[in-house]
């Protein structure tokens, strides 16, 4: 599934919705919108993971990023982020940098 990344902005929270594999090749355009987030001064960013079907070393470092380039007083919150996606998250320790939530399902 083709990558795909956008970005809303609302006062201090950003929100970006990411769609399908985030790899070397779509780490870019993922950046571009941290740092899109970084310059706006937002104090929380919300990932919307449920539609990520795969995320390479390369996303991961695109998360890292995130927590560098925003610094430790923003909150970086995951969320609804598939078995697959959340396993690479956590098999890294990176979880213990980030707020995962998972949806409540009816």
């Amino acid at each position: 599934m083709r990558f795909q990344a956008t970005i809303h902005i609302d006062g201090a929270v950003a929100s970006i919705r990411l769609t399908g594999e985030l790899d070397a090749q779509s780490a870019s355009t993922f950046q571009e919108l941290i740092a899109d987030a970084a310059q706006a001064g937002v104090g929380r960013l919300v990932l919307l993971l449920h539609d990520l079907t795969y995320l390479s070393s390369a996303g991961l470092r695109c998360l890292v990023f995130a927590h560098q380039k925003l610094g430790p007083a923003v909150d970086i919150v995951l969320v609804g982020a598939r078995p697959e996606v959340a396993e690479v998250i956590t098999m890294t320790g990176f979880d213990k940098s980030v707020v995962m939530y998972q949806p409540v399902l009816p």
